[in-house]
C-alpha cells in the first residue's frame, strides 16, 4: 500500500505539499560576523518540519565549497556566501521573490 502524506493526504507520489513550501517560504539570508572578525552567513526562515534542513545544507556547502551547519531552523555557512547561497536557494525551487538578502 502506498504512503499517504500527513499534510494533503495526497499519496507520496503525488503529494506537492514541499513544493509549495518552498514557494511560500520567506527566507532572509545575512551575514553576521562572528569572533576574530569571521564572515558567516545566515539563512533563515526554512521550515524544518516540512523541508530537509540538514540535506539543504549539505547539499550547499558541497556546492559553495565550505563548512557550516544546520540546527534550530537555521543554517550556518562559513565566509560570505549571501548571492551564491540566494542562487543556490532559487536553483533549488525556493521562489526568488521570498529571497531577501541582507
Amino acid at each position: 500500500m502506498a504512503e499517504v502524506c500527513p499534510v494533503c493526504g495526497l499519496p507520496k507520489e503525488l503529494c506537492v505539499c514541499q513544493e509549495l513550501e518552498r514557494q511560500q517560504a520567506r527566507i532572509v539570508v545575512r551575514l553576521e560576523m562572528r569572533k576574530f572578525k569571521k564572515p558567516t552567513t545566515l539563512i533563515e526562515g526554512i521550515d524544518s518540519k516540512r523541508i530537509d534542513q540538514q540535506e539543504l545544507a549539505r547539499t550547499m556547502k558541497r556546492k559553495l565549497a565550505c563548512g557550516g551547519s544546520a540546527k534550530d531552523g537555521t543554517i550556518v555557512l562559513q565566509g560570505d556566501q549571501r548571492q551564491r547561497a540566494r542562487e543556490i536557494l532559487i536553483a533549488q525551487g525556493f521562489d526568488g521573490s521570498s529571497i531577501e538578502v541582507q
